[in-house]
């Protein structure tokens, strides 16, 4: 009935029944999801999230899974990807729809001599989750070229707010706590030397190839940077670096990384984030925030 329900408004092709979470986490765990549903614009968007209330369904919001892990016990309700990947210039703004990729972002920026967006050049997430998390790399963050967000409210308003209402902190926004989904978001455009942006850019390339795990199945950094610690630094520092629980393994190349070597299950991961966030508790007694979402 609800596959019925969902294909009076979305193309059949865009509708899964019983799909594996796993081909869509960069993690590549994760269990069964009754409906996995790819929306095109705000009116599909709307169908979908009106039709769930209805029938009483929990629904999630999907960018590149690039953050999140699904329990091996799967997701009981609709998954929405929002297929949001509108990009252009316009009034001297970069527009950029919620599902565009933040690497595509950064490229964009680059191709149109446009300075700034060298630090997102290898985050794998979408412009929807980075503005979400305030996403940042090597002393940037997304609060530092975002200009606005348009977003759908809870009662499916299209609403706008600046930058300086997004409540940004570390790894934070207004968007954390509230049930907004957002559309798209419009960022600062800054003329740059084309030559001088490409040469950043390949500096953050080789730093990245040098020091981060990008050759297995990964969900980045699974912790928040503490206020005086890094946790990184305190994985390794005790004796972490290669412990495996199961197929996930704490990474051999950047302690703050844990990696699929193959055959991980979500519990694995979420056994492993356990035994880290102990040991780490008993040896420095500091408490380590997950950066990871855990659906």
């Amino acid at each position: 009935m609800i596959y019925d329900e969902l294909v009076k408004k979305i193309s059949p092709s865009n509708v899964f029944v019983n799909e594996k979470m796993s081909k869509h986490t960069s993690f590549k765990v994760g269990g069964i999801a009754d409906f996995f549903v790819i929306a095109n614009d705000v009116k599909e968007l709307i169908y979908i999230l009106k039709l769930a209330k209805e029938l009483k369904i929990k629904t999630y919001i999907l960018g590149n899974g690039t953050n999140i892990v699904v329990k091996d016990e799967g997701f009981r309700g609709i998954i929405i990807k929002l297929n949001f990947k509108n990009l252009k210039i316009e009034d001297d703004k970069i527009i950029a729809g919620a599902g565009v990729s933040v690497a595509l972002l950064s490229e964009y920026a680059y191709r149109s001599q446009i300075k700034g967006y060298e630090f997102i050049s290898g985050i794998p997430g979408t412009v929807g989750g980075a503005v979400k998390m305030n996403a940042g790399a090597y002393g940037s963050e997304i609060k530092d070229v975002l200009i606005s967000t348009t977003y759908l409210d809870e009662k499916y308003n299209i609403k706008e707010i600046k930058n300086n209402e997004h409540d940004f902190s570390y790894r934070k926004s207004i968007f954390e706590n509230k049930k907004w989904i957002i559309l798209e978001s419009t960022f600062k455009v800054e003329k740059g030397n084309k030559e001088e942006i490409k040469q950043k850019r390949q500096e953050i390339a080789t730093v990245r190839q040098e020091k981060q795990p990008l050759d297995m199945p990964n969900a980045g950094s699974i912790f928040k940077r503490g206020d005086d610690f890094l946790p990184a630094k305190l994985i390794d520092e005790a004796g972490l670096k290669g412990y495996t629980i199961g197929g996930a393994q704490i990474s051999k190349k950047h302690a703050g990384f844990i990696v699929n070597t193959g055959n991980a299950s979500t519990q694995n991961i979420i056994d492993l984030i356990k035994h880290i966030q102990t040991t780490i508790k008993d040896k420095f007694d500091k408490d380590l925030e997950l950066e990871v979402i855990i659906i």
